[in-house]
């Protein structure tokens, strides 16, 4: 009687693994043919976070993950703070293995919706400043990703000698936005230290962007922007208030340099796309988001208007047009 029961038993189990053995393995090897999944939250449409994007794809195909080795699932939140929240839960509930907020909003959005899934930075200037990570070298935890350093010192030096009658800098930046307040912070130090007063003002929206440049540019001989997502998204707006108040504006984005700044120092917004999709195809082959390094991009290269400083009469010396990347005429 017990040797039957054994017997049945040993049956039994036998049954088990012959089907576990006709339809797990053949689960697994979908799974492993399927494309890798990664979510992207854009905080807002602009020209600079457009590039960002478009390098990102890049990266993530340079390394390997192209059109059919991976689906990118993408949202815009068009500068909404409560749709931040919303579609990153989205993309959490949506499966994805990456996710990967492009500008300082969407990232924290996203480190808010999961401690889990790992999370890429992309374009978040303070990092630790927006509690993402405690430390660059050795983030730990699920985020790490691409800082974009603003090089505020050279910023300033170009202004110097391009506009050396300037003695008063208007900044406009969003209150919101803690990646904003920590540049402003920087800029006001250095800025300070080299003889420059500064009129700091600050907007909670796009709204009240018209009233506050005309505020300030009654005040300021020049405006100094820094990377700051709701003042791009309204930089047309910018734009026209310092043209007819005949300002110079030195932004901190190239793309906003051709839109109408006069100058400036700048990262280039592709590259650190790029280095941000091969930071997630790192994390997809296996790494662990943790132990990978904030990676810096703080090294600048000179981008002058010829158009608009010639509208102001402003004469650009030949040692900063033969050490520009780009001169817009």
């Amino acid at each position: 009687m017990i040797k039957n029961k054994r017997l049945l038993t040993i049956i039994c189990l036998a049954l088990v693994v012959a089907i576990a053995s006709l339809f797990f393995p053949k689960g697994q090897e979908a799974k492993k043919d399927e494309p890798a999944k990664v979510g992207v939250l854009q905080f807002v449409t602009h020209e600079a976070l457009d590039e960002i994007y478009r390098g990102i794809q890049a990266g993530l195909a340079e390394s390997g993950y192209d059109d059919k080795k991976l689906t990118i699932d993408f949202l815009n939140a068009e500068g909404d703070q409560s749709k931040v929240q919303t579609m990153s839960q989205t993309l959490v509930n949506n499966g994805n293995q990456v996710l990967v907020g492009i500008a300082t909003p969407a990232a924290q959005g996203l480190a808010n919706a999961s401690k889990d899934i790992p999370v890429i930075m992309g374009a978040v200037t303070d990092p630790v400043g927006a509690n993402l990570v405690k430390d660059l070298k050795k983030p730990g935890g699920n985020v790490t990703g691409v800082s974009d350093r603003t090089p505020i010192g050279a910023q300033i030096e170009l202004m110097k000698t391009l506009t050396p009658d300037v003695k008063t800098v208007g900044v406009l930046y969003t209150s919101s936005e803690d990646n904003s307040k920590s540049q402003v912070e920087e800029f006001t130090k250095l800025a300070e230290e080299k003889g420059y007063k500064v009129e700091a003002y600050s907007v909670p929206s796009t709204n009240e962007i018209t009233t506050t440049m005309n505020v300030m540019l009654s005040k300021v001989d020049a405006v100094w922007l820094p990377l700051d997502n709701t003042i791009a998204s309204a930089f047309a707006t910018v734009v026209s208030a310092a043209k007819e108040a005949k300002k110079p504006i030195f932004p901190s984005v190239d793309t906003m340099v051709k839109e109408g700044g006069l100058a400036s120092v700048v990262i280039n917004q592709y590259e650190l796309g790029v280095a941000t999709g091969k930071m997630v195809a790192k994390v997809l082959d296996g790494q662990k988001v943790g132990d990978l390094p904030v990676e810096i991009f703080a090294e600048g290269q000179p981008v002058v208007n010829q158009k608009v400083a010639k509208e102001l009469g402003i004469a650009i010396p030949e040692d900063v047009l033969k050490t520009a990347v780009e001169v817009i005429k």
